[in-house]
């Protein structure tokens, strides 16, 4: 491998390994001897890398929410044309793929959190983004007389304490129940009667 190459293995070797150890046994309990011992590289090969654990943990992070808009965005897009169906195959999808992986459920509703300010601009990027995307699929809907962004807001925040739930719990809720939760205070927040009234333009 050339020299750059080399760097871009090493790169995804320590993201991997703090995929996992980031997640169990959590960001402050993972030292960097320990992620390059589990990624199989030096400790010096890893500031090649990333000027730092918090640095990894940004990447990791990141990684994880341009994956889980990705499948998101995919999912609204092939969805039907309204408003109910675009936005609760928005809910189902985010749902399915965050806890598809309990790594990726615990970095992005638990670890996120508890790294404080390490990813506190991360995080605040992340909800933006997530609430752009409910903005954009409920422009056109009659809703009630409140601010759109603080709607979409109050959803992301409903659903990820539904998914620190999931994480913290033992058993979890079944996600089927999770979807079902999020998707009620949906239509209830989009909706002035209860049934959804309006579709997209």
């Amino acid at each position: 491998m050339s020299a750059a190459e080399r760097l871009a293995d090493r790169r995804e070797r320590l993201i991997s390994a703090a995929y996992t150890l980031f997640a169990q046994p959590g960001f402050h309990a993972t030292t960097i001897e320990r992620l390059c011992a589990t990624a199989r590289i030096s400790n010096r090969a890893f500031y090649e890398c990333f000027s730092s654990r918090e640095d990894l943990m940004r990447a990791v992070y990141e990684r994880c929410i341009e994956e889980t808009l990705a499948s998101v965005s995919e999912a609204i897009d092939t969805a039907p044309p309204t408003l109910d169906d675009r936005i609760v195959a928005g809910i189902a999808e985010y749902i399915r793929f965050v806890t598809k992986d309990v790594r990726r459920a615990r970095l992005m509703h638990l670890e996120v959190r508890r790294a404080g300010n390490v990813l506190s601009g991360a995080r605040q990027q992340a909800v933006a983004s997530f609430t752009k995307v409910i903005e954009s699929s409920a422009r056109g809907a009659r809703v009630p007389a409140l601010d759109l962004h603080l709607l979409a807001l109050g959803l992301i925040g409903a659903i990820t304490e539904l998914l620190i739930e999931w994480v913290m719990s033992e058993p979890s809720p079944p996600t089927e129940q999770l979807v079902e939760t999020a998707v009620y205070i949906f239509r209830r927040t989009f909706s002035s009667d209860g049934p959804l009234a309006a579709s997209a333009q």
